[in-house]
């Protein structure tokens, strides 16, 4: 993201077309066995994604975002800092309050020992507009895509330069 190698993003997207963000299995926050020390929503001083207030069937009054707009920053406890970005345009329907006071859930990715999936993990929620919704689908990787990217990055990095 951002000509940041392996700071993968997952995007879930369902039949009605709303996005959830969240990191991919393969973000060094999930594979350093780094712990989250904060999560900040606040963009820049005059955005903050807490502020965002969405309302009516329309969905009105969400911010947009481009592809590249930041959702948060998280700081990890050795001061290592990561911007999580939308990596899709659309309207910001809400962020998830909850890793605010509880960051450890962006770590409970797939399955929880009840063998239930984990749907608190996420970032954001966003509706792309209806007409960009299937380019932006084509553009996504499935998860076998993904899997072959990231097979191909981990013999590159373990082959000697």
């Amino acid at each position: 993201m951002k000509g940041k190698p392996c700071e993968d993003h997952c995007i879930l997207q369902h039949s009605n077309r709303i996005c959830v963000v969240t990191l991919a299995d393969t973000h060094p926050i999930l594979q350093s066995g780094r712990t989250i020390k904060s999560i900040n929503y606040q963009i820049s001083n005059g955005c903050s994604r807490l502020n965002n207030k969405v309302s009516g069937k329309s969905k009105r009054g969400g911010q947009f975002l481009t592809d590249f707009a930041p959702l948060c920053r998280i700081t990890c406890t050795d001061e290592t800092e990561y911007t999580i970005y939308s990596c899709i345009r659309g309207r910001l329907l809400e962020v998830n309050e909850s890793i605010l006071e509880t960051p450890t859930l962006l770590l409970e990715k797939c399955f929880v020992k009840s063998e239930q999936p984990s749907t608190e993990g996420y970032i954001a929620v966003i509706l792309p507009k209806f007409e960009e919704s299937k380019s932006i689908t084509e553009n996504l990787l499935s998860r076998e895509e993904f899997e072959s990217v990231v097979s191909k990055r981990t013999v590159g990095q373990s082959q000697p330069t």
